[in-house]
């Protein structure tokens, strides 16, 4: 009998059991290679073990200090920044402020048609929904491949397992990115969506130039926007919401992440030490500042942790781009030198990607990316 056939028979009273083998589970779980999307079709009314954030986590965001807030966001609108001064200057102002105090902003008259988000969140849709036996090809953990497909990025080493399943597509290393490795079922508008967000990613760089004070090209000349990587999350319906995340907390060890959220929400980050809400916004799309440009920036733009609740409702769906800047060959970063005050030393080390990337993913507990390389 199938792990998912077990846990539908028996409502998971084994991997519920305090002594439950949390190993022998997870490998269950990710022989069958049907994500979490698996447990949803075969109708779980509970959630595996493996899935249950600890009560120590739990209890601590039910706490004053982590209730959600309801805020708005700051939404700005891109609309007229490339035929007025006037406009381009104010939308200058408004992405400075977002990105010193809240690390999140939405913007609109983005320059991406809507058909294209739209069609870009059917395509993440259609490859999850596929049959199982032409999407288990793309199931891997391997990292340094082009496409793949998995279930929690870091489901052996974190605490808890994801409910969510994501389909991976990097542009880390040049040249070896070929259109047809992506699944015939979402190729066409998966290249059009990342053609586009690229664009974006590029204007965006120009705008947070100009909010740091440098020469409008002084990030693309870094090449903070040449190194890629899409993902597109699919969350089921979760039977016990309470219990689990869909992403827990972290930031992003990106120089910049675009991300197109369908109507459904769940997505918050952590302002004035409170969850604030990311609201859909039809139209719209969420751009948050990552680890590497707060670090460039020398701390002037802030990365903030955010998270992604699980819902009953489902599947919710959304697409990131994150913008990491070159990881092959090495680049060596750091503060950018008109940016530190004369005077006194940067505030961070200078870094390598990779070797930041692989970090991040490696440091313990709630440790902070950026905060290890402070300097001392």
């Amino acid at each position: 009998m199938s792990f998912i056939e077990n846990t539908s028979k028996l409502q998971l009273q084994a991997v519920r059991d305090d002594c439950f083998d949390r190993l022998r589970e997870l490998e269950a779980f990710d022989n069958t290679k049907a994500g979490v999307k698996g447990l949803a079709d075969a109708g779980v009314v509970s959630i595996p073990k493996i899935f249950v954030r600890p009560l120590d986590e739990r209890s601590q965001e039910d706490s004053s200090a982590c209730l959600r807030k309801k805020v708005q966001v700051p939404i700005i609108d891109l609309g007229g920044i490339d035929s007025c001064v006037k406009i381009r200057k104010q939308v200058v102002d408004q992405i400075k402020l977002a990105s010193m105090t809240w690390g999140f902003f939405q913007v609109l008259n983005h320059g991406i048609p809507v058909q294209v988000m739209d069609q870009m969140i059917d395509g993440v849709r259609k490859f999850h929904e596929q049959d199982l036996e032409l999407k288990k090809d793309y199931y891997s953990h391997d990292h340094m491949k082009t496409v793949r497909y998995d279930s929690s990025i870091d489901l052996y080493r974190s605490r808890f397992a994801k409910w969510r399943d994501t389909l991976n597509i990097s542009l880390l290393v040049p040249g070896k990115f070929q259109p047809e490795h992506l699944p015939s079922i979402c190729r066409h508008v998966t290249m059009n969506y990342m053609n586009e967000a690229t664009k974006l990613g590029g204007t965006l760089f120009d705008l947070l130039s100009e909010a740091l004070g440098l020469k409008t090209d002084h990030l693309r000349s870094l090449e903070c926007a040449s190194g890629r990587k899409f993902v597109g999350h699919y969350y089921p319906g979760c039977p016990e919401p309470e219990l689990t995340l869909g992403a827990n907390k972290h930031t992003d060890p990106s120089f910049l992440t675009i991300l197109l959220q369908d109507s459904i929400g769940g997505l918050q980050f952590l302002h004035d030490n409170q969850w604030t809400d990311v609201l859909p916004l039809a139209g719209s799309l969420v751009v948050n500042i990552g680890d590497l440009l707060q670090i460039v920036s020398n701390d002037k733009f802030k990365s903030v942790e955010h998270r992604v609740l699980a819902n009953h409702a489902g599947p919710r769906i959304s697409v990131a781009t994150f913008f990491t800047g070159v990881v092959v060959p090495e680049k060596v970063y750091g503060p950018i030198k008109e940016l530190i005050p004369e005077g006194n030393p940067a505030i961070f080390k200078e870094f390598i990607v990779r070797d930041y990337i692989k970090r991040f993913y490696s440091r313990s507990g709630d440790m902070s990316g950026v905060d290890s390389y402070k300097q001392s």
